[in-house]
């Protein structure tokens, strides 16, 4: 069952470092294609998906060393469904 846990969060942890950069790139080619905005498009799109893949590769890895300590993750401000008042 631990090996599945540590599948899940490998999973996680390319998936949030792949996909804003990704996500970034394909946008801003896609901006530089249809509006016919110039090259520079395209570097700030990288720039953009390269600050928001640490930033996700940042939080995943905090959530990984938390996990691996036994400690819980913080909890949300959200109100569950099961939350009654």
């Amino acid at each position: 069952m631990k090996n599945a846990s540590l599948l899940v969060w490998l999973t996680q942890l390319g998936l949030s470092v792949a996909l804003p950069l990704a996500g970034f790139i394909w946008l801003a080619v896609w901006l530089r294609d249809s509006c016919g905005w110039g090259g520079w498009v395209v570097w700030v799109g990288i720039l953009v998906g390269l600050c928001c893949a640490i930033d996700g590769l940042r939080q995943s890895l905090k959530a990984m060393e938390r996990l691996s300590r036994g400690k819980k993750p913080p909890p949300t401000d959200a109100i569950s469904f099961n939350d009654h008042t």
